[in-house]
Parts: C-alpha cells; structure tokens; sequence
C-alpha cells in the first residue's frame, strides 16, 4: 500500500484518542486514587481503608458530587493531544521496528522480538510525548479542595498549564517525571501490543478462530489485563512524581523514580505501588479493546493487512 507508514501513524493515533475519550473518567478515578493519602504511614490493608475516593464506583460518584460530569473529564485535550503523539507513534512505529529485528513472518515471530519491538517503540513516543502527559495528570489530579475547602482548579486550561510551567520552572520543567514515564511506556508497551499481537496470532495457527472483530476483541482483553498488572507500580510512581509541586522555596518531596518508589513502600507498604489498581484495569482494559479494535477496522477501511 502507498504510503503505509504514514496511514499506519495516523490510525495508530486516531484510534487510540477514541480510546482515551472513553475511559477519560476512569484515568480520573484512578489518578484520584493514586494521590490519595500519599506518605502516610500505613501497614497492610490499612492502604485500602480511611479513603475519600472509596473504589472506582464510589470515586467516580464522589467526583461527580463535588465537581459535576466535567470533573470527570478533566484533562480531556491533554489526553488527546498525548495520544496522538504518544500512541500513534508506540503503535505505529511497532511493526516497522518488528520487521528491523528480522520478524519477516508475522504468523510465527518470536516473542522476544515483539517484545523488543514494543520496548523501543513505547520508549520513543514517551520521550516525545511527556509535556502533554504531565499537563494530562496535573489537570486531573485532585485540588484537595475536600480537604481544605479551596476547589479552585490548579491550571484555568490546556494552554494556561504549559504556559505556567514555562514561566515557573522553565521547558525542562514539562520533562518533570520523564524518567518513570519512559520506563511505564517501555513496560507498557512492550506487554500491551506484544500481547495482542501474540495472542492473536497463536489463536489464528491454532485455528481456535478466524481473523476478525471476536478475535481483535479477545485478544485486546489479554492485552489490557497483562498491561495493568504490570504497568500499576510505575504509574503511581510516574503520577506521584508528575504531580508534585515546584517552589523555589520548597525541596521536591521526589529525587527521582527510586526514591519515590522507596518511600511509597516504606510509609504505605508494597500494596501502596498497586493504590489505583482496579480504575487502572478497568482503563487500560477498554482502552486496549476500543484502540486496537478501531485500528484493525480503520486498516481494513484504507485497504491495509492486520496486525
């Protein structure tokens, strides 16, 4: 097909942003319970207890109570424009980068190079992409306003966030939390669309069943589950440190991915690195399905072979 890579770009990126405009409420929730009582001591089970936002259903309710249904889509455009970036190159980029490894047969490619693949491709869309990833968790991020009171927004809009970061802490203040993002989108991506891509193509030479939209969703739902399971640890540390205020006069509660991963454990306990777990499922797993069922129909639209 003409022009492949470029088509395989833009669907990548299309299909992912309808993903994100689905289960926008759900980031919420689970960026919500990510935050909620961060450093305080806590052993065992106690993580689960003494929480405002009380699980995914109870939480989304809780925001909508206290911010309407558009506290539930906060951080919308940052999300989109993230995607667009960020999945429409970790997507896109997946198969060309397959093929340098040497994958030539898709039907019978090994793991690891999938694995690589999605490594790498996952890798280079975060790098890029971390300005509108951090706008996305800040806007999203609770105001405390439960707490003390004060429930006005941290940034008025999209353009008002990245213009405010620059003034305080400079461009490489949009690169704040780079490191565990890039480490979350190499995790991510390479279980995520591995997962898919083996999965479906082990049914297909097992003849469990033929290419089409019961297979993509199937295979998605692998994908999404093995995705949150071990993507979680790292997204609570990618938003915790993501979401931490810059004062001059203040010393970061973070030095880097390390330290805010010791610190969760120590005062929270390792179930600390899992806060979120179920609102993160709960996305990725719609997320994966929606994105990669759309990409499979939009190629099969443009007259481009499947995954």
């Amino acid at each position: 097909m003409k022009n492949e890579d470029k088509w395989r770009f833009l669907l990548a990126g299309v299909s992912n942003m309808c993903g994100a405009t689905a289960t926008n409420p759900l980031d919420v929730i689970k960026i919500r319970m990510q935050l909620e009582n961060e450093l305080t001591r806590q052993k065992g089970l106690d993580v689960l207890r003494n929480r405002y936002y009380e699980g995914v259903i109870k939480g989304g309710i809780q925001i909508y109570k206290d911010e309407g249904i558009r506290g539930l889509y906060k951080g919308l455009l940052p999300s989109m424009m993230r995607e667009g970036l960020y999945s429409g190159i970790r997507l896109g980029a997946y198969e060309p980068i397959k093929v340098l490894l040497g994958a030539k047969d898709k039907a019978h490619t090994p793991l690891w190079k999938k694995i690589c693949a999605g490594a790498v491709s996952g890798v280079i869309g975060s790098s890029i992409a971390t300005p509108t990833d951090l706008v996305k968790v800040r806007m999203q991020a609770c105001t405390h306003g439960h707490l003390t009171g004060d429930k006005t927004p941290r940034y008025k809009s999209t353009y008002s966030a990245f213009a405010e970061i620059i003034g305080k802490e400079g461009v490489k203040g949009l690169y704040v939390g780079v490191g565990p993002t890039v480490k979350r989108a190499a995790i991510l991506t390479a279980t995520q669309i591995p997962s898919y891509d083996h999965t479906k193509h082990t049914i297909l030479n097992l003849k469990w069943m033929d290419e089409g939209p019961q297979l993509h969703v199937i295979s998605s739902m692998v994908a999404g589950f093995m995705a949150a399971l071990t993507t979680s640890p790292v997204d609570v540390v990618k938003t915790r440190i993501m979401n931490q205020k810059y004062e001059h006069h203040h010393q970061k509660v973070y030095t880097g991915t390390f330290d805010c991963l010791m610190k969760i454990v120590k005062t929270e306990g390792f179930l600390g690195l899992y806060k979120g777990f179920i609102p993160n499922w709960m996305r990725i797993g719609p997320h994966t399905v929606i994105s990669f069922f759309i990409f499979e129909q939009l190629r099969l639209f443009v007259g481009m072979d499947p995954v």
